[in-house]
């Protein structure tokens, strides 16, 4: 069986200015990955060529082995897409464009769909140009829930949300996840909520994937060395792999990547010092990784 999601020397660029740059990556079943990327990185270019809305310039992007620009209705209906702005049909209720997409979706959970319409409280009569910007991205989401897809695809999809609406959302992703059936790829700016339920990491720096793989291992790559020394220290420190430092006289803390725990031993006998290695959350690693 083919990855749900293959992305290969994936080049797109806009105006002559390059977006993205040789991204090559994939997805499997049971994959949760977080999308982290600063404002303009190409987060949604990515998801966007990842979903056919555009063709790539170079490089190959298949869903379920298809080209993701010939994928037939069938295979539409394996994924849910949640855009940073709705599409929705704002002449229709709530209720009505529930029904009508629903029609259409031959695993459609309408239990699921009915839960979350009351733990939300979609008022399904109103017209869908009255909501308000939360009442419509929850709607959003719901399309994109209850239909069981085998790819999930969120940018931002919590930015309008309340924090009772994103605990139940994030909730919902969990049990999908748990599921370990689907794909789930989401781009968010609440990088503590990403952390709670993603699997795996895809950091867009500098056009390209600085990282893809497990959040567990990027959260033992990255650390934070407080060091104390018995001398002066040179300035800066030269050994491989930092990302940022901060040195005065005979203490320094440091970032470094792909840390070693091997490497501890050796840094305090070299550098006459005592050192303690602090663990890091996704959100601080985010911001080390880009203002080295």
């Amino acid at each position: 069986m083919p990855d749900i999601v293959e992305i290969t020397n994936l080049y797109r660029s806009y105006k002559n200015k390059t977006i993205l740059q040789n991204i090559t990556a994939d997805a499997k079943q049971g994959d949760v990955i977080a999308l982290l990327g600063k404002n303009g990185a190409g987060k949604t270019t990515l998801l966007e060529t990842l979903l056919g809305f555009a063709v790539p310039e170079q490089g190959e992007v298949t869903l379920f082995g298809t080209p993701s620009t010939e994928i037939d209705a069938k295979e539409k209906q394996r994924i849910g897409f949640v855009p940073q702005q709705d599409e929705l049909l704002e002449q229709l209720s709530a209720s009505e464009h529930l029904e009508l997409f629903g029609r259409f979706q031959p695993n459609w959970d309408q239990t699921l769909c009915d839960r979350l319409c009351q733990s939300w409280q979609i008022p399904l009569t109103t017209r869908i140009s009255k909501l308000s910007v939360g009442q419509r991205q929850k709607l959003a989401i719901i399309l994109a829930l209850c239909h069981k897809p085998q790819l999930l695809i969120l940018d931002e999809p919590v930015a309008s949300l309340d924090p009772i609406a994103r605990r139940l959302f994030l909730t919902e992703l969990v049990n999908i996840a748990a599921d370990q059936q689907s794909v789930i790829i989401f781009s968010s700016h609440i990088v503590f909520d990403m952390e709670r339920v993603a699997s795996k990491v895809w950091l867009l720096k500098d056009h390209q994937l600085a990282w893809q793989s497990e959040l567990d291992a990027l959260k033992g790559s990255v650390v934070r060395l407080h060091i104390s020394a018995s001398q002066l220290l040179p300035n800066p420190l030269t050994f491989a792999n930092i990302l940022r430092q901060r040195v005065q006289a005979r203490n320094a803390t440091i970032t470094v990547q792909n840390w070693q725990e091997a490497q501890l031993a050796i840094l305090e006998q070299q550098l006459q010092a005592k050192i303690r290695v602090e663990r890091l959350n996704l959100e601080d690693i985010f911001l080390e990784m880009h203002e080295c």
